[in-house]
């Protein structure tokens, strides 16, 4: 596959703050690629850097192709950018913003009328186009956010905290958006607070800690690395329980619960290792559970830190 976007020793630098110190990142063509990481870790830095608001210090990063310092214009060109607050104009309707971008894209009249009547449909945003965006909900007005990003149809879109402030339902709708342009062969590359969204989307996810990329892999190779999954067993009285613990010794017993816990990656082979000793015993196993690390453990384990929710880099 074709890398959309390939970048090789990024750095960046405000004073004596290094924010960016050495990044590589390749995100393939149709795909989304997930940038996680703390507060300060660099996100942003990287989005604003991949789209031209800002100029490296040093490194090389491509864009569909053309180098983002000296074919910035191309670069341009070819991405769409929607960034953690909204770029909509509140003072004029849902249409009227996208006919606006559209003839800031240089489409014509006639093409910018069609495409933002294309948009409204595809954005569920018709019965809304000729109202002030007063009357939007944060939800409608990050659709259209979105879909002024689209009007000229780019190869590359950067989302940047897309649902933050979004309720549950407005974020899923956005999810599915996000799923039919990928579809369709659009890349995109997203920075999250959500790990849940992350996990959804992405088929690839890079975390960035202290300017530096510390793991990158799909979410089940991330999950992979992270120790801590383990099978959950409960009977139904003292005397299964206890047999249990005499058989698996290396599990932790909650007598109250009439629970084992026993370590292991929850692999097929795992779980059918511990069903095959104890049933050769003869102990009944009543209930069961599986848990493998999930990508708080992940952002956990390589960051130190654990809660997304307020990043805001």
């Amino acid at each position: 596959m074709t890398a959309a976007i390939d970048v090789h020793g990024l750095r960046k630098s405000y004073g004596s703050k290094r924010v960016l110190d050495g990044v590589d990142l390749s995100v393939e063509a149709g795909t989304v690629t997930a940038l996680l990481g703390p507060n300060g870790a660099g996100k942003t830095t990287t989005v604003h850097i991949l789209s031209t608001l800002l100029r490296p210090d040093g490194g090389t990063a491509l864009v569909g192709g053309h180098d983002v310092v000296r074919d910035a214009q191309a670069v341009r060109a070819s991405i769409g950018l929607t960034g953690q607050f909204s770029a909509v104009d509140n003072l004029i309707t849902g249409e009227e913003n996208l006919l606006l971008m559209a003839r800031l894209r240089h489409l014509g009249a006639k093409r910018s009328k069609q495409r933002v009547a294309e948009l409204l449909e595809q954005f569920d945003l018709v019965e809304a186009a000729r109202k002030p965006l007063a009357t939007y909900s944060g939800g409608m007005k990050r659709r259209l956010d979105l879909a002024m990003t689209l009007v000229s149809r780019p190869d590359v879109i950067f989302l940047d905290e897309p649902t933050t402030g979004l309720d549950p339902r407005s974020r899923h709708t956005m999810w599915d958006i996000v799923r039919g342009l990928v579809a369709e062969g659009t890349t995109v590359l997203l920075t999250t607070q959500y790990l849940d969204e992350a996990d959804e989307l992405a088929g690839r996810i890079a975390v960035l800690d202290d300017g530096r990329i510390v793991a990158e892999g799909t979410p089940d190779e991330l999950k992979r690395r992270v120790p801590g999954g383990h099978l959950t067993l409960r009977f139904d009285d003292v005397a299964s329980l206890e047999a249990a613990a005499g058989l698996l010794t290396e599990s932790e017993r909650d007598a109250a619960d009439l629970t084992l816990t026993v370590p292991g990656d929850g692999g097929v082979d795992t779980l059918r290792g511990v069903l095959d000793r104890l049933a050769a015993a003869d102990v009944p196993v009543a209930d069961l559970s599986i848990h493998t690390p999930d990508l708080d453990d992940v952002f956990f384990a390589l960051t130190g830190r654990i809660d997304l929710k307020e990043t805001a880099s």
